[in-house]
């Protein structure tokens, strides 16, 4: 398990996204409140952001967000409109180390996820990689089930000029049944710099939290998601289980169903 949170609105310096709120990442790192199966996320984190020319960014760490004395520096020097964050518990057989540090990217996308495949290695990791195309799978360059659901999704945009990222998500999801799945928490977000589209979705289990809302006081004018609300304003709403969260400047938040 992981926790993960997202912003879109008004530019921001990092520190008031990542570190500044009462329950921040950084707290939810340390002191998750709704985490199943994990006790901390220590096991790396990364932030992720839009540069001036449209292309992600992001900056990623093996060691526990809490110990890195470059973030205050950072949160006081960068600032963007768009921030998404995550913190990582490993899962068993998905080792630490940099490759495996999320947000992962490619040209034009940042996608984090929260949760596990079970059985991944054994069986489902097999059946995707005889869909997938010879060269998305040349660009994994880890082995947690997560990156391979992001080469999954961008195999699907790459393939479909009318798939969208909404439409990404929900033919990732039957697909995954398709290779075999049974058991999975799929809390997963994703952004191309304009919009961020949220899911949260299991299978054969009850979905990870995640929460979103438009109307805290310590971000005007801004949407936010998180896995874990931010601040105790009692503002933040709960995403539905199975359902697709879509944030986009100046519309309202969009919530269907899988």
């Amino acid at each position: 398990m992981c926790r993960f949170a997202a912003y879109l609105g008004p530019e921001i310096a990092l520190d008031r996204f990542l570190l500044e709120p009462g329950h921040s990442l950084v707290r939810q790192a340390a002191a998750p409140k709704e985490m199943h199966g994990a006790l901390l996320n220590a096991d790396g984190f990364g932030i992720g952001w839009y540069n001036a020319d449209g292309r992600p960014a992001a900056y990623r760490n093996v060691m526990p967000i809490w110990a890195d004395p470059n973030l205050p520096e950072l949160g006081r020097s960068l600032h963007r409109p768009l921030w998404i964050g995550h913190v990582r518990s490993a899962t068993d057989g998905f080792g630490t180390g940099f490759a495996n540090t999320q947000p992962y990217q490619d040209e034009e996308l940042l996608f984090v996820h929260n949760g596990f495949v079970t059985g991944f290695a054994a069986g489902t990791r097999q059946q995707l990689r005889r869909w997938l195309l010879p060269a998305t799978e040349a660009a994994i360059h880890g082995n947690t089930d997560s990156e391979y659901l992001f080469a999954a999704i961008r195999q699907l945009l790459a393939e479909d000029d009318q798939c969208d990222l909404s439409d990404a998500l929900r033919l990732l999801c039957m697909l995954l049944v398709e290779w075999g799945a049974e058991h999975a928490l799929l809390n997963l977000a994703l952004t191309d710099g304009g919009r961020i589209v949220a899911l949260r979705h299991a299978l054969d289990a009850d979905c990870p939290s995640l929460y979103f809302t438009t109307d805290d006081e310590a971000f005007p004018g801004a949407q936010l998601l998180a896995s874990e609300p931010l601040t105790d304003t009692g503002v933040w709403q709960a995403v539905p289980p199975h359902h697709l969260l879509i944030l986009a400047p100046d519309e309202p938040p969009q919530l269907t169903t899988l």
